[in-house]
C-alpha cells in the first residue's frame, strides 16, 4: 500500500508541475475536469451523480471556468442565481424525485468543489502567478506530510477525536510550521526569478501559515462528510489515495485564500 500511495503521489506531482508550468488553456481545462470529477464524487454520496440536477451542476461548472477565460458574464451573480432556479426547476417539476438534501448538495457541490478549485487557476493569472501557484500545494499536501510527520512523532493530543482521531495538535501545528517553512525556502531559492525582497518572503510565510491553517479546515470537512454518510473513500481513481476529493479536499479550501492574501498584500 505505501509503495502505491507513493507512486501515486509521485505521478500526481509531476502532473501538478506540468499543468502549472503550461498555465492557460491547459491549466484552465485540467482543473475543470479534476473539479466534475470531484462533483461527480460527491454527488455520487448523495446518489444523484447522474441525475438531471446533478448535470446541471456539470453545466454550471462549465459556464463558470469558461466565463473566467471569456469573461461572457457581466456578473457572476447572474450565473449563480440561474443556477439555482434551475435547480429550483427541476426539483418542482420532477416532484417527489428528489429531495431537498440532494439539490442543496447540488448546489453546493459546484461552489465547494469546482468554484473554489478555479483558483488555481485564478492564481496563476497574477503577477508571478508561476510560482505562487506552487504554494497551493505546499500549504495542503506539504502540510499534510508535516502534520503526519510530526503527529507520529510527538503526537499526544487530539485535535478533533470524534471526526479525526489520528489528527494531533502537535501534528498541527508542525504541518503549519512545516508549510511556512517550505515556503520560505522555496522563495528564497526563487527570489531572484520573482523579484522578492526579504520582507516579501516573510509575508509570503505569513501567508503560508494561515493557508495551511485552514487547509485542515478543508480536510475536515470533506471527513466529516464522509463520516455522515459512512462512507471510507470518495473514489477510487487515485490508487493508494482515494478519490479526488480525498487528495484534493485541503487544496479546495486552500487556492481561494492564497489567492485573496496574495492579491491583497503581495
Amino acid at each position: 500500500m505505501f509503495k502505491t500511495r507513493l507512486l501515486s503521489g509521485i505521478v500526481l506531482v509531476i502532473l501538478a508541475f506540468l499543468f502549472i508550468v503550461s498555465g492557460g488553456t491547459v491549466l484552465l481545462a485540467s482543473t475543470l475536469v479534476i473539479s466534475c470529477i470531484g462533483m461527480f464524487e460527491l454527488y455520487r454520496v448523495y446518489k444523484v451523480e447522474r441525475s438531471p440536477i446533478a448535470f446541471a451542476g456539470y453545466l454550471a461548472a462549465v459556464l463558470f471556468y469558461a466565463n473566467l477565460k471569456w469573461n461572457f458574464i457581466p456578473d457572476i451573480l447572474m450565473l449563480v442565481l440561474g443556477f439555482l432556479i434551475v435547480l429550483m426547476f427541476l426539483y418542482v417539476f420532477s416532484y417527489p424525485k428528489y429531495k431537498a438534501d440532494q439539490v442543496m448538495a447540488v448546489f453546493f457541490g459546484m461552489f465547494y468543489v469546482a468554484a473554489m478549485l478555479s483558483y488555481v487557476y485564478q492564481i496563476r493569472t497574477l503577477d508571478r502567478g508561476l510560482y505562487l501557484a506552487f504554494l497551493v500545494f505546499f500549504c495542503s499536501w506539504g502540510c499534510d506530510t508535516c502534520a503526519y510527520c510530526v503527529g507520529m512523532l510527538i503526537g499526544k493530543h487530539k485535535m478533533s477525536p470524534k471526526l479525526s482521531p489520528k489528527k494531533s495538535i502537535e501534528g498541527a501545528v508542525g504541518g503549519i510550521l512545516g508549510a511556512a517553512l517550505l515556503t520560505a525556502l522555496y522563495c528564497f531559492i526563487f527570489r531572484s526569478q520573482m523579484e522578492m525582497q526579504k520582507g516579501e518572503i516573510l509575508v509570503l510565510a505569513v501567508i503560508a501559515a494561515v493557508a495551511a491553517f485552514i487547509s485542515m479546515i478543508g480536510d475536515l470537512c470533506a471527513s466529516a462528510i464522509k463520516r455522515n454518510y459512512d462512507i471510507k473513500d470518495y473514489g477510487h481513481l487515485i490508487p493508494g489515495h482515494g478519490g479526488i476529493l480525498d487528495r484534493f479536499d485541503s487544496m479546495i479550501i486552500t487556492a481561494p485564500i492564497i489567492y485573496y492574501l496574495a492579491l491583497y498584500f503581495m
